[in-house]
């Protein structure tokens, strides 16, 4: 779903009695609060249904909800049918102001939890397992220390995923955001190498340069609705060489992939600091030291706007500072990785 970044005109500013009496907040301003929380979950989801199983509510509350909504709002917001509900026009630009309103809102309530630097609240974040694994989970101490009244929600998963249907603040990935209703902002170019299990050299030899890779076979990889991958890269003169090669299992997934090039299928290239700890214990060996893949690119990637919660905003902050000092990536005390700038 893509919805228009538009600003919508305040129409309810009319007299200074009007003004005065807005200053008040009421019953009915908490209601237009949780109004606009459940028009958004729908708007995400796209279904009544899944918002009130999202939000913990009964379905007729949701329905209710946002039938008063539209009434007070005149206008419709959704084009509902037995098996669609699709955002309208009106729906989107009030989804963008929604978002915005909510965020400052949430953004005022946390100047004074202790102090400005102390947010609170949830933040869910989606990012690969060997990210997981290796390097964010691992120094995840640092930043409950200081921010103790921050909650993360940690999901891992190599695919693609909708922030919106998800609802997640924030993914890292290694690659750059296509959808335009995200900001992507790169954190740091990882060191990738070229590995293969002991066993699988014994039987098949160690390579000394790419062109020895002939009669050598890779472990395929794939990502949700794309066709597998069974080459090599590397950087030759400035240029990306792709080399193809067979491949007698392919998989999806970080660990999947350690597990097949661990198990003997073939040569396998990723990220040094995710391989670190089966390098350090001689599970999987390094090969083709001079000829290294290019490095893989690292993107974190949020929702754009105005506000960005705090809560998010301090989660992003240390991430970059994260990214910006590999040395903190000990993995196990044993292998340090490399991140290239």
């Amino acid at each position: 779903m893509k919805f228009g970044c538009y600003a919508r005109k305040d129409k309810s500013a009319k007299t200074c009695n009007t003004v005065q009496k807005s200053q008040t907040i009421t019953g009915n301003d908490m209601d237009q609060i949780q109004a606009m929380k459940i028009f958004i979950r729908i708007a995400e989801l796209e279904s009544f249904s899944r918002a009130a199983e999202d939000l913990n509510l009964p379905r007729a509350t949701v329905s209710t909800t946002l039938k008063r909504l539209e009434q007070r709002l005149g206008v419709r917001l959704f084009l509902r049918t037995t098996r669609q509900v699709k955002i309208t026009d009106e729906g989107k630009i009030y989804y963008q102001r929604c978002l915005q309103l909510l965020s400052a809102l949430e953004e005022a309530d946390s100047l004074f939890a202790h102090h400005k630097n102390q947010p609170a609240g949830t933040v869910r974040i989606d990012m690969p397992h060997s990210l997981a694994r290796v390097m964010v989970i691992p120094a995840l101490q640092a930043f409950y220390q200081r921010y103790p009244q921050v909650t993360l929600i940690v999901s891992a998963n190599d695919n693609a995923i909708n922030l919106l249907d998800q609802g997640v603040d924030c993914v890292l990935r290694a690659w750059p955001s296509e959808d335009e209703n995200l900001q992507s902002r790169h954190l740091a170019d990882m060191k990738q190498i070229t590995c293969a299990s002991p066993e699988y050299l014994a039987k098949f030899g160690t390579p000394e340069t790419p062109a020895n890779l002939i009669h050598h076979q890779t472990v395929g990889y794939f990502f949700a609705h794309q066709r597998a991958d069974s080459h090599l890269e590397f950087v030759a003169d400035g240029r990306i060489e792709k080399i193809p090669l067979t491949s007698t299992l392919t998989v999806s997934g970080a660990d999947a992939y350690l597990a097949a090039a661990k198990a003997g299928f073939g040569l396998i290239q990723a990220s040094e600091l995710a391989m670190a700890q089966e390098l350090a214990q001689g599970e999987l060996v390094e090969v083709l030291h001079q000829h290294l893949p290019p490095p893989m690119p690292l993107y974190i990637m949020y929702p754009p706007g105005r506000f960005l919660a705090p809560r998010v905003r301090v989660l992003l902050d240390w991430l970059i500072e994260l990214f910006s000092t590999p040395e903190t990536f000990a993995t196990g005390g044993q292998v340090q990785g490399k991140i290239v700038y």
